[in-house]
């Protein structure tokens, strides 16, 4: 390091095994465990009949297998355990010298530890020499922590810089010599903790640059386990399961994980439901009526959907509603007419945003909850604070026929109908607009919980999966629902949105395998059109659809048998019915909040 004198080489401290006056015959032995990461100094045992390779298919090491066993129980806190497998095995977890270096390491014993380091022969330079920093940061800062300043100085000078490596993080020691003494703690992972516990850290990223022949790494049984089940859960085609992975068996979901089995059908709409929705906690439902009202639904610990709130005073159609990023209020649009912010709780209207001369089409919210993005018919998208106030307007960002946009979670990209067959993706922090380019007019779209892809609805009954992180590209296309006349609305959903569900003008809800864009399920109960499905966002197995038929029908898993709990009356269905109103499970509510010009 710049500026600094060396009072001795730092090879002879890197180096230094039998010259030194310590060496490993007067290093004492430790014969009991010496902490709870493990290292007991086992009796070996002879092995002889002891297979060298173990498992049916002769891949795993006896050794290695014995030892990463030991190491998690240790990691567990099963030292008696660990200390009795090496014993029995005669594998030991660590070699002599290195618990010994271990020991050394906690007790703070800094010098003995590098000697000991340079004595476990290993042939990488670069791999000594990171550990020895490792070493020698920790005894700075603790110096420095003690008020030895001159002895941290002296570390950081004749010991640290020398070595020649990580010249940031020198540079960043050497500022704590000449500022507050606060500065102390970047050393530590976080404030105020104890050096007998920042010495355990240390063997831990001690074990991430030495050779895992010397030191196990850290939880590797636990990572290999982890590995095995993801490559189980991946390899499973219709992988849809709430329950964690189990170890005792290998993993599978058949079809009957799917949501298939209409298990409620809601009548509280007078008409065609064109619009739904769940909340983001997967706790409540909204959907959106051609009868101008829309209704909130509550979804009860059993899964049972009660209706919460029946919400009035549009004097249009309610085309679709918008759920405030904590699920405490919703928005609802009327065709080209206003849009209405309610509270969920009470039922009660908060606001109505409206511009004068201009009908709102569509509603949204920003990621923060403290403003809304509406689509209007003169071709502008607004954004709205919640008191009514215009903050900020786009002319002419999308076409009058389709009304659907869609905000990232950052809040950084808008994306909206540019033309009949394009999309708009919009940066608004470096007003960067990309197109996304269909040969037919698209019809609506929905984005990905992970911002990254784009479920595009076409007029010519396909719907396309675009990649949109970069420059965008369609990635897979789905086919066999029916579209001729109306708005027909998709969604991911599943386990790790894995499905692709949609409408269709067959009264049937279609279920794609998101990957292979093969059709997995064909849902019928609906006798009219199917105009937009849900899936819950926390239940992998809800799904809930809107039809013309003036009803909603919520989706589970088929079971042997389903308890009926009729509550209306509606025939020939094979789900459970309920009917709201006002006399009923929930409350009418009128629309009594302030309007915004």
């Amino acid at each position: 390091m710049g500026g600094f004198e060396d009072d001795e080489p730092p090879s002879k401290r890197a180096r230094a095994s039998s010259v030194e006056s310590a060496t490993l015959s007067d290093i004492p032995c430790y014969s009991k465990p010496t902490n709870p990461l493990g290292g007991t100094m086992a009796r070996p045992l002879t092995s002889q009949g002891k297979e060298v390779m173990v498992g049916s298919k002769g891949l795993i090491k006896r050794d290695e297998f014995v030892r990463i066993i030991t190491k998690s129980l240790y990691t567990l806190g099963y030292e008696k355990t660990g200390a009795v497998l090496e014993e029995e095995s005669g594998i030991t977890l660590h070699s002599p010298p290195v618990n010994v270096f271990r020991k050394q390491v906690l007790d703070g014993n800094w010098d003995s530890a590098v000697v000991t380091l340079n004595a476990l022969d290993l042939l990488d330079e670069n791999i000594v020499k990171s550990a020895v920093f490792l070493l020698l940061e920790q005894n700075f800062f603790e110096l420095l922590r003690n008020g030895n300043v001159m002895g941290a100085m002296k570390t950081l000078q004749s010991e640290i810089s020398p070595l020649g490596i990580n010249r940031k993080r020198v540079h960043e020691m050497a500022s704590c010599l000449i500022s507050s003494p606060q500065n102390v703690l970047v050393g530590f992972s976080k404030p105020g903790i104890e050096s007998s516990n920042s010495r355990f850290k240390l063997l831990e990223e001690l074990q991430k640059v030495l050779p895992p022949t010397i030191m196990v790494p850290e939880r590797r049984l636990e990572n290999l386990v982890e590995q095995a089940l993801t490559v189980q859960r991946e390899a499973c085609y219709l992988h849809n399961s709430v329950d964690g992975l189990s170890l005792y068996i290998d993993h599978h979901c058949g079809r009957d994980q799917i949501p298939s089995q209409a298990l409620q059908v809601l009548c509280a709409h007078r008409d065609e439901v064109w619009f739904l929705q769940f909340s983001n906690n997967g706790k409540y439902l909204a959907s959106a009526s051609n009868d101008k009202t829309a209704v909130i639904w509550k979804v009860d610990e059993d899964g049972e959907l009660l209706l919460k709130h029946t919400l009035t005073g549009h004097e249009k159609p309610v085309m679709m509603v918008a759920w405030s990023p904590d699920d405490c209020q919703l928005l609802t649009c009327g065709m080209e007419e206003v849009i209405r912010r309610w509270d969920v709780e009470s039922g009660e209207c908060i606001h109505v945003y409206e511009k004068s001369g201009v009908g709102l089409l569509s509603c949204g919210w920003f990621p923060d909850g403290k403003q809304i993005l509406s689509g209007l018919n003169d071709q502008s998208l607004c954004l709205w604070d919640l008191d009514g106030k215009q903050a900020d307007c786009w002319e002419g960002q999308r076409s009058t026929k389709t009304s659907d946009f869609a905000v990232s979670k950052d809040g950084k990209l808008i994306i909206s109908t540019s033309r009949d067959s394009a999309i708009l993706l919009f940066n608004r922090d470096t007003k960067q607009e990309r197109l996304i380019e269909e040969e037919h007019t698209v019809t609506s779209f929905s984005l990905s919980e992970d911002g990254d892809f784009l479920l595009v609805n076409l007029i010519n009954e396909q719907i396309h999966l675009w990649n949109i992180r970069t420059d965008p590209i369609r990635v897979k296309r789905y086919t066999g629902h029916k579209r001729s006349r109306f708005v027909i609305r998709s969604c991911f959903g599943g386990s790790e949105q894995a499905f692709i569900a949609s409408g269709s003008e067959d009264a049937k809800v279609y279920i794609w395998h998101r990957a292979s864009g093969d059709v997995i399920e064909t849902l019928s109960g609906h006798s009219g059109a199917v105009n937009c499905v849900s899936w819950n966002p926390t239940n992998p197995h809800m799904l809930a659809s809107a039809s013309d038929d003036h009803t909603i029908r919520i989706w589970g898993l088929k079971k042997a048998t389903v308890k009926r709990r009729d509550a209306g009356s509606s025939s020939g269905s094979n789900g459970i019915h309920m009917n709201g109103s006002a006399n009923g499970n929930g409350f009418v509510h009128q629309c009594n909040g302030s309007r915004s010009k």
